[in-house]
């Protein structure tokens, strides 16, 4: 079976496709490699691209596409409501077909070390990536964010993996990284407050919140005897979770990270979000996808919202997939289109000239 890696960099740009397009036109020029989706958010102020391609190519691709967006992209000027510290943000190898997790950790690194070293950009190596145990969490890595990069770098401890330890004031810094397949998920909700969504998510995710004395937004966390900061975890396994306000679509979002969909799936993210919501008065209008999904997923949630109907799981795919998407409301702020969302639909397009022998269906 052909090698393939997946990359799905996240670039600090979601408002002026010319931009989004001088850096994907990059992509398209390598060959071997196959753009997948490319996904702009307004509010966010960030693009999520998704190609796939040989790991050789895909290394070739993703630098491109990282030189370009630190001519193009100056983060002097980015204003978004998602964490961010660079031009090129993150920017993730997902292992697809007949290669390990311990061959595209290489590629990874490979990539960080060559972007390091000829753009002068600071990369931080993370997830499987990650060279130690503190910067496998892109939290961490990202902390402080762009604006904190200068007080970041001076500090010893978080001297870059590769590239300068200096500040780079267009092209911030980048974190690259391997890890299983993730699902970017937003549940929208009936309000525009982005405190109560940031209830819920904290209520859902696997983090949970801290401990509070007194207040529970603005007291003091709380500490154990040996000075560790005490929290109350969520309810959900493999879930990372925020609130923020879409101005775009003038209502507040969650917006999840599923990092194992095996331990979560994402009608269960649903499912979950709904309850935590009406607990505290909100309600749950629909959801959207960011970026592409594993057919897998779309049939699981199919299969599970007609055995909570007491009806038949032996339907067509077609029926599962349109089922999936009215019980979640994947339609709900704009046209759910299979074809464009669902990874192996993609990736088995024959209209490509590229790639055309993909054969990853089941692979995730």
């Amino acid at each position: 079976m052909k090698q393939l890696i997946e990359c799905v960099p996240n670039f600090s740009e979601g408002n002026d496709m010319s931009i989004i397009r001088q850096i994907t036109d990059q992509i398209e020029t390598v060959e071997n490699v196959k753009l997948l989706d490319v996904d702009p958010g307004k509010a966010t102020n960030r693009t999520v691209v998704t190609f796939v391609g040989t790991p050789d190519a895909v290394v070739e691709a993703a630098f491109l596409a990282i030189k370009k967006a630190s001519e193009i992209i100056d983060m002097r000027k980015h204003k978004g409501a998602h964490p961010r510290f660079g031009a090129t943000d993150v920017c993730p190898f997902v292992p697809v077909a007949g290669i390990s997790m311990e061959e595209t950790v290489v590629y990874a690194r490979r990539l960080a070390e060559k972007a390091g070293t000829e753009l002068g950009i600071p990369i931080y190596c993370y997830e499987n990536a990650a060279f130690t145990a503190e910067r496998r969490n892109l939290a961490n890595c990202r902390s402080g964010e762009y604006e904190g990069l200068p007080k970041k770098l001076s500090d010893p401890l978080w001297k870059p993996d590769f590239g300068p330890a200096e500040f780079n004031a267009t092209a911030g810094a980048t974190a690259v990284g391997a890890r299983d397949f993730l699902v970017a998920y937003n549940v929208n909700l009936n309000t525009t407050s982005t405190r109560r969504a940031n209830s819920v998510a904290f209520d859902i995710r696997e983090k949970g919140r801290p401990v509070r004395e007194g207040n529970p937004v603005t007291g003091k966390i709380k500490k154990d005897e040996n000075g560790n900061e005490i929290w109350t975890p969520g309810t959900l396994k493999a879930c990372k979770a925020i609130g923020w306000y879409i101005k775009e679509y003038g209502i507040a979002q969650i917006s999840i990270n599923l990092t194992n969909i095996s331990i979560t799936p994402v009608h269960i993210a649903f499912e979950e979000t709904c309850k935590m919501a009406q607990a505290r008065g909100l309600r749950v209008t629909g959801s959207e996808l960011v970026g592409l999904i594993p057919l897998r997923a779309m049939l699981d949630a199919g299969k599970y919202f007609l055995r909570k109907q007491q009806r038949s799981v032996g339907v067509s795919e077609n029926e599962l997939i349109k089922i999936a998407v009215k019980s979640l409301g994947l339609d709900d702020l704009k046209p759910f289109y299979p074809g464009e969302k669902i990874i192996e639909y993609v990736l088995n397009d024959k209209t490509s000239a590229k790639l055309v022998d993909l054969t990853c269906k089941g692979s995730f």
